[in-house]
């Protein structure tokens, strides 16, 4: 069957999600950029090319498409399954803490469990709901910065990366939801641009994936800003270096919230005497610990002494 015969014979969004589905399993593609399976990933790209808020699918799947908008379709869909691109990076567009954000390959896609932390505004870790300054260090797109600036709406937060690239996508972010005043982006290597500040809240999502992941990641992934993944041979050179520094920029009260996702492991194992939390997560995550300003002083030896020369 030609391209023209399957654009000819799909006719409804429902049948498009049937089909879309199907190639994608017969290709087998990842789902970890927003979706875990094929059906939604269908759902979200058929919607968003029928310019369809992807809730209303069940309103809408009966729909029958223009033969343009079906073209247009098509070729989205090749895309997904000859490229295998997130889909994210092929709408512009990903969802994070129940808020939309704009993304492209300068960034990562958004998908950390933090998002749970930000909407239980982090009780019961933070001994007060009102937070005067906030760091996300790595922001990448941003999303963790703002969410955080919609959870504390009086809150000033700093949203720290080392990639230009990434910071003005951050800054597409911030503008498009207003935050201009609240939200600054700034351009460092962790916290060297801000040397003199303290924080009530350092929340961080750095690069963590160990080199043995970074060696057998599926093919989405390499479509992702390689700096914003891998961090040395077990995914902490990054994380050493936020552990030892940490302390110095958290206020008496201060937390600091950290992911390293799979290299837990590593973690747990370069410092066995340190009393991590670990969060659990009601909607799915791991690889998510807190610290507290106290705990990071009293084990800050410990830390000083596994930090990595970059």
């Amino acid at each position: 069957m030609t391209d023209a015969d399957i654009i000819e014979q799909l006719s409804s969004i429902e049948d498009w999600v049937r089909w879309s589905a199907s190639e994608f399993n017969r290709a087998d593609l990842f789902f970890g950029h927003g979706t875990d399976n094929a059906w939604d990933e269908a759902v979200n790209l058929v919607m968003f090319s029928a310019a369809l808020p992807v809730e209303r699918y069940e309103q809408a799947k009966a729909a029958k498409l223009l033969f343009p908008e079906k073209e247009a379709l098509f070729s989205l869909i090749a895309r997904r399954i000859q490229e295998q691109l997130p889909a994210a990076y092929l709408t512009n567009q990903a969802n994070f803490a129940g808020l939309s954000f704009y993304v492209d390959e300068r960034v990562l896609v958004p998908r950390s469990p933090i998002a749970e932390l930000i909407d239980n505004k982090f009780i019961p870790y933070l001994k007060t709901e009102e937070q005067k300054r906030i760091l996300d260090l790595c922001t990448g797109s941003g999303c963790i910065a703002i969410a955080c600036a919609y959870a504390f709406p009086t809150a000033e937060v700093d949203a720290l990366d080392l990639s230009i690239d990434a910071l003005n996508v951050a800054q597409i972010n911030i503008e498009g939801h207003g935050l201009m005043e609240q939200v600054i982006p700034i351009q460092s290597d962790l916290f060297a641009s801000v040397a003199q500040e303290k924080y009530d809240l350092i929340v961080t999502n750095p690069p963590y994936v160990d080199q043995e992941d970074v060696d057998c990641l599926p093919a989405e992934f390499t479509h992702e800003p390689e700096m914003g993944l891998g961090s040395g041979h077990d995914g902490l050179d990054i994380t050493r270096e936020i552990l030892a520094k940490a302390a110095q920029h958290l206020t008496d009260d201060g937390i600091l919230v950290c992911e390293v996702g799979n290299s837990q492991i590593h973690v747990e194992a370069t410092y066995p005497d340190v009393p991590f939390h670990w969060v659990e997560f009601e909607r799915g995550g791991h690889g998510v610990f807190v610290l507290t300003k106290q705990q990071l002083d009293a084990y800050q030896e410990i830390f000083n002494k596994q930090v990595v020369v970059r």
